[in-house]
């Protein structure tokens, strides 16, 4: 395993991070994976020199989090030996505060957040998505003051326009608080829209990428795999969709291509071509079975070559921005 510094910060994390998203209870999805499965994925990934591990109070309704916080205290000797990434915005109740950005929610957010995790501070705390109806200055206030008590380290965004990610660091630069380290966003072979604005200012301003989504829901895991159905894909109208353009399955045609001449798996030349990126940290895979967490891990000893990567690149087109 290698590690990097998250963007322009002191932090060193696994160029792989262990997303927790399905770590959750089976009886609300059947792709969750329930607690005594996530240990031993989690064991797998530190066994590999995986150190970083990204969950959301949202995810299961806090769910990800309970079961974040127990396996990683199991896992791991030392709370030092490991960093914890977990996010907020997304509605944890029924009341209108229970939701956003604001400084109401974000204080009652993050003990929340640190009551489910078993911990007294989170290494990132990243904001889940954009608030359109708080303003910024409030949200970055908040989030330093967090810095300033000790229950956050450092802080990340997610998902959202470059003009939105940047209007945000100025307004903490102005104002003397504390920057985002990090972007998570979603980027992958099959959606590249983050290479028009996005990743070119993440790279201008030293800020970490830390891509969701890497293998587009295990669609490049299974490039050739086009109507097959899967747990996953049963709940997750996406997945076919994926197969569905020209384009797609043009690149996904020369993943199988390359895969074979390489004699590796798809999903580690996908995530391959990913840490080839310039500027790219550490992809968030979210592993469900050891072999998953193996290929993680391999696929930062694969190197393209840019030949190799332009091959791959080619075929897209580009496509309208997610919402």
């Amino acid at each position: 395993m290698e590690y990097i510094r998250l963007g322009n910060s002191g932090l060193k994390v696994s160029r792989v991070c262990q997303g927790m998203m399905s770590f959750g209870d089976p009886a609300l999805l059947d792709w969750f994976v329930p607690e005594e499965t996530a240990e031993v994925i989690v064991r797998r990934a530190a066994e590999g020199g995986v150190t970083f591990f990204d969950t959301a109070d949202m995810y299961s309704t806090g769910g990800s989090e309970v079961i974040t916080g127990n396996v990683l205290r199991r896992v791991f000797p030392r709370r030092e030996d490991y960093v914890l990434a977990t996010k907020v915005f997304f509605p944890m109740g029924d009341g209108q505060n229970d939701r956003g950005l604001s400084r109401k929610h974000i204080m009652a957010a993050i003990d929340a957040s640190l009551e489910r995790l078993g911990t007294d501070y989170v290494d990132l705390y990243q904001i889940h998505r954009w608030d359109d109806e708080t303003p910024i200055e409030e949200t970055m206030e908040a989030l330093h003051d967090l810095v300033r008590s000790g229950k956050v380290r450092y802080l990340g965004a997610s998902s959202m326009r470059a003009w939105q990610f940047a209007k945000a660091q100025h307004a903490a630069e102005v104002n003397g608080w504390t920057k985002f380290v990090s972007m998570q966003n979603h980027y992958n072979l099959l959606y590249r829209e983050e290479e028009r604005e996005m990743l070119p200012l993440c790279r201008d301003q030293g800020v970490g990428v830390i891509p969701w989504g890497p293998l587009d829901r295990g669609v490049l895991a299974r490039p050739a795999a086009a109507g097959a159905r899967t747990t996953r894909s049963a709940n997750d109208g996406r997945i076919p969709a994926a197969y569905e353009s020209a384009d797609n399955r043009e690149i996904l045609d020369r993943l199988v291509q390359l895969s074979a001449e390489r004699e590796l798996p798809p999903a580690q030349v996908a995530l391959a071509w990913l840490l080839h990126q310039p500027g790219l940290t550490a992809p968030i895979v979210g592993a469900t079975k050891e072999a998953q967490v193996d290929d993680a891990v391999a696929a930062v000893d694969v190197v393209l070559t840019d030949k190799e990567a332009a091959f791959l690149a080619e075929p897209y087109q580009a496509r309208e921005l997610e919402a």
